[in-house]
């Protein structure tokens, strides 16, 4: 049986953010981060051959990571992302369609929001998980306001501008994980460069 995205969660909060990555270099990142612990994989839809790359790694990992695609902007991308093998759709914006598309599929939906009016919307449409995005635009008192009116349990993933240094006033505002980009990967990072990110973002986790 297919876990929730609660579960997978509990694994591990990282999603771990590949945009820009190439194909051919997809499957040798994700093994480097997820040596490390990272358990959720998205590849934004704006890097090249994105859905070559979902394919991969769907194929090589599908059994032991979560595998889907971010930056999903239409109900056809939707369709993209199941037929590549991908189990996780997150949209930038608040789009219950494309909320909608996944949840008929069977996927995992988490679209993007930044007011408490998109985030009962998109729960509204089936949603499975909230981005709080631009996090950089939000705080960690943002969150802990959202969190009193959302229903209990909510799971709100701030995405953007989280690193080491700032997961903690997050997780103490009610975090339930994180989209890493920048910092866990870079276009032209090697696996190596990308491991050690990811290791010291879980390290981080742990303290």
């Amino acid at each position: 049986m297919a876990l929730s995205l609660r579960e997978w969660l509990g694994r591990g909060p990282l999603v771990a953010i590949l945009r820009g990555v190439r194909p051919e270099e997809a499957e040798a990142i994700t093994a480097a981060i997820a040596a490390q612990g990272v358990g959720i994989v998205e590849v934004p839809l704006n890097s090249p051959a994105p859905f070559d790359s979902i394919r991969r790694l769907a194929a090589r990992f599908g059994n032991d990571l979560l595998i889907g695609a971010g930056t999903v902007m239409t109900e056809a991308e939707v369709g993209e992302v199941a037929a590549a093998g991908g189990r996780l759709v997150v949209t930038p914006h608040a789009a219950g369609s494309v909320v909608e598309a996944a949840k008929r599929r069977g996927l995992i939906a988490c679209p993007g929001i930044a007011t408490p009016t998109e985030a009962f919307a998109m729960l509204a449409a089936g949603a499975d998980a909230l981005k709080l995005f631009p996090a950089e635009a939000s705080s960690p008192a943002v969150l802990r306001a959202l969190r009193a009116v959302l229903p209990a349990g909510t799971l709100v993933l701030p995405v953007g501008g989280i690193a080491a240094g700032n997961m903690a006033s997050w997780l103490a505002a009610g975090a339930a994980g994180f989209g890493i980009g920048s910092a866990i990967y870079r276009p032209g990072d090697t696996p190596a460069a990308a491991g050690a990110r990811a290791a010291a973002l879980v390290s981080a986790l742990r303290a």
